[in-house]
């Protein structure tokens, strides 16, 4: 289903049933919407996997909606992280239906979702606790996209700047390239009440309290992430895809990034950046679904090293998050304190 898992589908939802799904997360990595890298990174899938399994555990003890059902053993069966025995990197899900949007004429037009259950809300919402270097906000107001008043501010942010209050933000989901939009712009695409567009964002509220609560077991600090929702067959909000893991939040230790913003990083000081930023220029210029066809030239792996240190970042954070050893990682402060050595 995408660049770092795959899904098998074991019930197919179909009308207000929601169906079975198992997600494999891979060892495999994306940045820039590329989709795969070239190469991979060690035992990122099981940890993935596990962080995000023991966030929505957390996530129903706070009784907040999810479509996870568990992770699934060596054995096959579903079972939650305190009665694993060593990682997996299989989850298993309910699945709802999925209705993309249809490209055509340059454009992607968007069906009547309105009042429907059982369905993904092709979003996805973001919740801002600051605005760390690297982060998209800097760059949409370089560009002249959004103005600081869209975003709430009433002031030009500066880079690490500390928010008092979460900003919330939204992005297509089911487009070739995800596309920050206005919530106005949100609410019309998905089908929302302004009833429900206020519960999305009390539930993204919710999620980014309970994501920053894990993430201070490790000390870490939540800079910014995202969540995915779906209606329910009664049609009521759940969690859905994955939470909490590095892929979805951008985490600080002491005020290093610890997240894949590691490998954003690395690859936005490389030629092939600055390719992927011209080809998606032309794309949306011209009216091309798919820009990675135009991009001239491929991405390079991860610096040597580097490849290593992000590995033991994703493993140390997934023991600290649960609180149990299952990966041979050192303590995240001596993998951060190694990317220090490996940046000099």
């Amino acid at each position: 289903m995408g660049s770092v898992k795959d899904m098998e589908i074991l019930e197919k939802p179909d009308g207000d049933n929601l169906g079975i799904g198992r997600f494999t997360f891979s060892d495999d990595y994306s940045v820039m919407d590329w989709g795969k890298m070239p190469d991979s990174i060690k035992n990122k899938g099981a940890s993935l996997c596990m962080a995000g399994g023991y966030c929505f555990e957390i996530a129903e003890e706070q009784e907040i909606n999810t479509h996870y059902r568990g992770l699934v053993n060596k054995d096959g069966k579903v079972v939650y992280t305190d009665e694993l025995d060593e990682p997996t990197n299989v989850m298993e899900v309910d699945l709802v239906r999925v209705v993309p949007p249809e490209f055509k004429d340059g454009k992607y037009h968007y069906a009547n979702r309105q009042a429907i259950n059982n369905l993904l809300i092709p979003l996805e919402v973001i919740y801002r606790n600051s605005l760390p270097k690297g982060s998209s906000v800097f760059r949409r107001l370089e560009r002249g996209d959004i103005g600081y008043k869209d975003l709430g501010l009433d002031h030009y942010p500066e880079q690490g700047e500390k928010l008092d209050n979460p900003l919330l933000d939204v992005s297509t989901k089911l487009e070739e390239t995800d596309r920050y939009i206005k919530w106005e712009e949100a609410q019309k695409l998905a089908g929302l009440t302004n009833e429900e567009t206020d519960e999305i964002k009390g539930t993204l509220l919710n999620t980014n309290n309970l994501i920053t609560k894990i993430a201070g077991k490790a000390d870490l600090v939540n800079e910014d992430g995202k969540i995915e929702l779906a209606y329910n067959p009664d049609r009521e909000l759940m969690l859905v895809d994955v939470l909490g893991t590095l892929d979805e939040c951008r985490f600080t230790y002491e005020g290093i990034p610890v997240s894949k913003e590691i490998a954003r990083e690395y690859y936005r000081n490389t030629f092939w950046a600055d390719d992927v930023e011209t080809a998606k220029r032309v794309a949306k210029e011209n009216g091309i679904k798919d820009w990675r066809k135009i991009c001239r030239s491929e991405p390079p792996q991860l610096g040597v090293g580097l490849d290593r240190i992000v590995s033991n970042m994703y493993t140390s954070t997934a023991n600290e998050f649960i609180g149990r050893k299952f990966f041979d990682a050192p303590k995240l402060g001596a993998v951060v304190g190694d990317y220090l050595d490996w940046r000099v």
